[in-house]
């Protein structure tokens, strides 16, 4: 099967909260991808991430290495990116009220069984009225 994306919720303070809006407009990234680089930092490192305070590292890091490593993405890289989530979440939904509409026809189909005609009533309803009838076949 394809690699399919998975929703994780975070519990967190609103101190916390707060403090992790303050990094993403710091970076200018949504909140939601301040989460994601968490969660893939998580996941690369098999776990294995430990908080350190900004003193302790800068004495760990190495010369002219910096941490976090920063990559430089254009903004409309990050933008088009929002956009096309957006798009995914819109076309979701429209794909789920497709489904209710498909379900709600299917109900009528299978509740419109009184509207069925059957071709012996008609036969009873034409000899009724001294009319011939024809037989086929």
């Amino acid at each position: 099967m394809g690699n399919k994306n998975k929703t994780i919720s975070f519990r967190v303070s609103e101190d916390a909260f707060e403090a992790l809006r303050d990094i993403a407009e710091e970076r200018d990234i949504s909140l939601s991808a301040v989460f994601r680089d968490y969660v893939d930092t998580l996941v690369a490192h098999d776990g294995q991430v430990r908080a350190v305070p900004e003193a302790e590292l800068e004495s760990m890091a190495e010369p002219g290495e910096s941490f976090p490593p920063r990559v430089e993405v254009p903004k409309s890289f990050i933008r088009e990116h929002e956009r096309l989530e957006l798009e995914a979440d819109h076309l979701r939904e429209q794909l789920e009220e497709h489904k209710r509409y498909v379900n709600h026809l299917r109900e009528q189909l299978d509740g419109d069984e009184e509207d069925v005609i059957h071709l012996e009533d008609l036969d009873d309803e034409r000899g009724e009225r001294d009319e011939p009838s024809f037989r086929l076949g």
